[in-house]
């Protein structure tokens, strides 16, 4: 397994972040553990999960599943670089959701208590939340780090002009974003437009989500519901790119998932493509891209298969 620093921090995390969404939904506990358990068998420090992962019966059940592997011992939580998000609603009551100073310290005691552990390394933001001032949120986590409860700063799902405004309100307070967490795969480039540029200007490390496109650079329909009749038609729909994909894949020597999964962690600014395997198998095909290295002949020809947008403002301006 590769290693890197995460962002502008001294933080080393794995090339390839352990998403843990299905835990609780296509994986149960047993299943999920042993995951964890060959990831870390693998190579893999950094696990990424969110205080509401889980179903409607047990809404918070990632959490859960990772504090009961946590308690295990073995050294299972000191070799981990833990990250968890707050943002989403968590009960039917004001306060219980957004990024309030209330919320976020009230989410981050409840988060604490579900993973079984004293900190939480990486605190992030699943959602910008346009109400609340960035004084207000930076001075919730300044005095989470002040308890020894969180030690770095995230976000997930924000504009590069967001992730501006984040660095800019928390220099004062020398408070930094040091990941962003966005949706980024070969058929889904936005982010290099905009928010890819910002955040290797201001030292955040990248970290993709749904590398695989859904399942579709991987022929699987999310939750392996491989006869979706919405997942068919994006099958479709992209045949013939998927097909020559796949050629490519082929030359070099690798499935059509890991040479997905290896193109977005060979892009500059990427720290580590998130994968969410449901079984121990799945973990040990897709952690493979983490030791993959794309030729750039392969990689132009990707980019004429999959074209980004192009970055601004070239990409639509003279």
């Amino acid at each position: 397994m590769r290693y890197t620093t995460l962002g502008a921090s001294r933080l080393e995390v794995s090339r390839v972040c352990l998403g843990t969404m299905n835990f609780g939904r296509h994986a149960d506990a047993a299943v999920a553990h042993a995951v964890l358990d060959e990831a870390h068998a693998l190579g893999i420090n950094y696990i990424d999960t969110a205080n509401r992962y889980g179903t409607a019966e047990r809404p918070h059940a990632s959490e859960e599943i990772l504090g009961e592997w946590f308690a295990q011992g073995g050294e299972r939580r000191e070799r981990t670089v833990l990250a968890t998000k707050v943002f989403e609603k968590t009960a039917d009551w004001p306060n219980n959701e957004g990024l309030s100073a209330l919320n976020i310290r009230r989410a981050c005691d409840a988060s604490l208590r579900r993973l079984r552990t004293d900190r939480i390394d990486v605190y992030q933001m699943h959602h910008v939340d346009r109400q609340a001032p960035w004084d207000e949120i930076w001075e919730a986590f300044e005095t989470l780090r002040a308890q020894g409860k969180i030690l770095y700063a995230g976000s997930s799902n924000f504009a590069g002009w967001h992730l501006a405004s984040a660095q800019a309100a928390g220099e004062s307070r020398r408070w930094k974003l040091i990941s962003e967490q966005s949706v980024y795969s070969l058929a889904v480039r936005d982010v290099e437009r905009e928010v890819l540029p910002a955040a290797r200007h201001l030292g955040i490390g990248l970290v993709p989500w749904s590398p695989l496109a859904g399942g579709l650079l991987a022929d699987v329909a999310p939750g392996g519901r491989r006869g979706d009749d919405t997942f068919l038609t994006r099958l479709a729909a992209h045949a013939d790119q998927l097909e020559r994909t796949r050629e490519l894949a082929d030359e070099v020597g690798v499935s059509l998932a890991v040479l997905a999964i290896a193109w977005v962690g060979s892009r500059p600014g990427v720290t580590a493509p998130i994968i969410g395997p449901r079984t121990v198998a799945q973990l040990r095909e897709l952690a493979e891209a983490a030791d993959v290295s794309i030729p750039l002949e392969i990689a132009d020809r990707l980019d004429q298969i999959w074209p980004g947008p192009g970055q601004a403002p070239e990409a639509y301006a003279w």
